[in-house]
């Protein structure tokens, strides 16, 4: 393929493979056959490796660089890394590489086949995720995972929660934020993450799924499961953007603890709905205040020059969802999902992976920042 020489199948079947060059006045031939017709395995028996056919014979746009070609040798750059070469790395890499000029198209389809060779199709992924689960379990003790199937036994939900995660619960803040992104594989869905924050103020993961869209019952589910880990006191605040399937979910699973809404996304709506970005200053102010005689001076500086936003803030949002002071629990210095989204950043690469392969990266990252975490406490 490097020297832009094709071939063609003179004969093939079970028991011989015979290709020779292109041209039929070419020497160029490799005869290919079993050593015995009982034999899996095959021997040359003519090889003969010099062209004799003109150099305009020879194409760039080599007919055998298909993408199964192309995908199979760049496959193992895709090793151990998340992201890898894109399509135009790919064209690059068979350029260089082999020689070949292919199109975009063939070199994302080679791209494609690389990410199954190396990690896996979708329909694998779910026909191992039992085993997967099972192995997860037996190797990290106390971990916990669920699988929900429909009643055509297709999958449709998936919870897991790491054994040293649920441990190691009770000595963080009671502080969980909850949220959902979208996941860009063949079988989209959308993974799900509750976090909670160390002492340091890092991220600490405490439970992930899997399910087909956000709405009431998935997140029910969810939230269900999460339950059943880390149970149900006044003392827990789940914090969340303002989706009306979280918020109803929250307040059918768990009865005690508190909701709160986040306060950046809450400053979002204000500034797509009423256009003042100029009282963001005020607005986060007034999140951040501690006691209720400074908040109120906040609020009257935004009803002064937005009364709707103020009106908004305390009828349609409620102060206790967003602003410290007023917030029936404790949710000490987190107003926002920020621990959330940071989590989300580190899986942007990985969101098109097949199930099992993601659950692998998860995996990876819940383990670095535990082990990052341990090592800060013991400089």
């Amino acid at each position: 393929m490097k020297g832009n020489f094709e071939f063609r199948t003179r004969k093939s079947n079970r028991s011989l493979w015979v290709i020779e060059c292109i041209d039929p006045n070419c020497s160029w031939r490799l005869h290919v056959s079993k050593i015995v017709p009982e034999s899996t395995k095959f021997v040359i028996r003519k090889y003969v490796g010099v062209h004799s056919c003109s150099l305009l014979n020879r194409n760039a746009n080599h007919c055998q660089a298909t993408y199964v070609v192309i995908g199979e040798q760049v496959a193992p750059q895709y090793i151990g890394v998340e992201k890898g070469p894109g399509p135009k790395g790919v064209q690059t890499f068979a350029r260089t590489e082999l020689g070949a000029q292919i199109s975009y198209y063939k070199a994302w389809r080679g791209r494609k086949h690389a990410h199954t060779l190396i990690r896996g199709s979708p329909e694998q992924s779910f026909h191992v995720l039992l085993s997967y689960f099972h192995m997860l379990e037996k190797l990290n003790p106390g971990t916990v995972t669920r699988i929900e199937v429909d009643g055509e036994s297709r999958f449709k939900y998936l919870f897991l929660a790491f054994g040293v995660a649920i441990r190691g619960f009770r000595y963080m803040r009671k502080v969980i934020g909850i949220d959902g992104t979208f996941l860009k594989g063949q079988y989209r869905g959308i993974l799900l993450v509750a976090t909670a924050q160390d002492g340091n103020g890092q991220c600490y993961p405490l439970a992930w799924g899997i399910v087909d869209s956000e709405n009431e019952d998935a997140w029910t589910w969810f939230l269900t499961q999460l339950k059943e880990i880390i149970g149900d006191t006044d003392e827990l605040a789940l914090i969340s953007d303002r989706a009306p399937s979280i918020k109803k979910a929250i307040s059918t699973v768990f009865e005690k603890a508190h909701h709160g809404a986040c306060a950046w996304h809450v400053a979002q709506n204000i500034k797509n709905k009423f256009k003042c970005a100029d009282i963001m200053g005020s607005y986060w102010s007034a999140v951040n205040a501690y006691r209720c005689e400074d908040f109120a001076g906040y609020m009257i500086e935004i009803s002064n020059r937005y009364p709707r936003v103020a009106e908004y803030l305390e009828n349609e949002v409620g102060f206790e969802k967003w602003s410290r002071c007023h917030y029936p629990g404790l949710r000490y210095n987190i107003t926002t999902m920020n621990m959330v989204e940071s989590l989300n950043s580190m899986l942007v690469n990985a969101r098109d992976f097949p199930y099992v392969a993601l659950l692998d990266v998860i995996q990876e990252i819940k383990t670095s920042l535990m082990l990052s975490s341990r090592e800060r406490s013991i400089m």
